[in-house]
């Protein structure tokens, strides 16, 4: 009768083992996103993020995170999010790579008061990267003139239907060169003591776990439910914290990584989805991936 009972009482308020729970971030990292095209983004996690610390008992919180980057300024949003969440409750963050945490997905990885990995885990690539398409030639072959009126000589920088300028070009470049310089302050503060000094860490190299263990960009080779176990004991239980499900039975795009038939996402989403939904395609492959 008393094994019955407890049954009924909810894992985390059961006292025996620790609860840890765990929140997965997975996916590319930008903001907006749909049911149709998951994303990760503070909008989507936020919710899951907050519950995770709200869960009194428990002396950390667990992310696996698996993402190939995307928007530098969602990947800061969420890594902050977490620093601040983390400090209010008093809790450790235990930062899990599954099969990559590169760019974006590093910096939200730093969020990690310890970050770990797989040896086959791909982590690092600390840089700035930005991709699009000239088609100023298909135009004039096609017979279409390109008409643009701006208040701004700049205003039609980079435009992607017209020859590119010099000038453009080394502005993008500055641009490229601040996002990185605030991304390597955030590696030197956050792996203070444990980097080694390699003239390749902040080239947008990346690595397998196993080097990133020698190169100080994570502090260990484990899977979650290892670790944590070692570190808490042999009853702990990982409890996955996630989003409630929307009227049509879906989660919140980024948490637990939602997966969508690729044809119902094109459908869905219409021709003018397909240039960003080929960029996310992209993320994923450079580091030998598909998502």
């Amino acid at each position: 009768m008393a094994g019955f009972l407890k049954r009924l009482v909810p894992r985390r308020f059961r006292k025996s083992g620790v609860v840890i729970p765990v929140v997965r971030l997975h996916g590319a990292i930008m903001a907006g996103g749909s049911q149709f095209r998951p994303a990760l983004n503070l909008a989507g996690v936020a919710q899951a993020l907050d519950r995770a610390f709200a869960y009194k008992d428990a002396p950390a919180v667990a992310l696996s995170v698996n993402s190939p980057g995307g928007s530098p300024v969602q990947s800061r949003l969420i890594f902050r999010r977490i620093r601040d969440l983390a400090a209010e409750t008093d809790k450790r963050v235990l930062v899990f790579v599954e099969d990559v945490a590169a760019s974006g997905g590093y910096m939200i990885a730093l969020a990690g008061d310890e970050i770990y990995a797989d040896p086959s885990s791909i982590v690092g690539s600390i840089g700035v990267v930005s991709g699009g398409f000239g088609f100023p030639e298909l135009l004039r072959k096609v017979g279409v003139e390109r008409r643009v009126y701006t208040a701004g000589e700049n205003k039609a920088i980079l435009d992607p239907f017209r020859p590119e300028r010099a000038e453009d070009i080394a502005y993008l470049k500055q641009l490229q060169l601040d996002i990185h310089g605030t991304f390597i302050d955030m590696v030197k503060d956050r792996r203070a003591g444990r980097l080694v000094d390699d003239p390749d860490l902040f080239s947008g190299l990346f690595w397998t776990g196993g080097r990133g263990l020698s190169l100080g960009l994570v502090d260990g080779l484990a899977d979650m439910r290892s670790e944590l176990r070692r570190r808490y004991g042999g009853q702990t239980r990982l409890e996955l914290v996630s989003t409630p499900r929307s009227f049509l039975g879906r989660r919140a795009p980024g948490v637990e990584g939602v997966s969508v038939d690729m044809a119902e996402r094109i459908g869905s989403a219409g021709a003018a989805s397909l240039a960003s939904l080929a960029e996310e395609k992209l993320l994923w492959a450079r580091y030998g991936l598909s998502g």
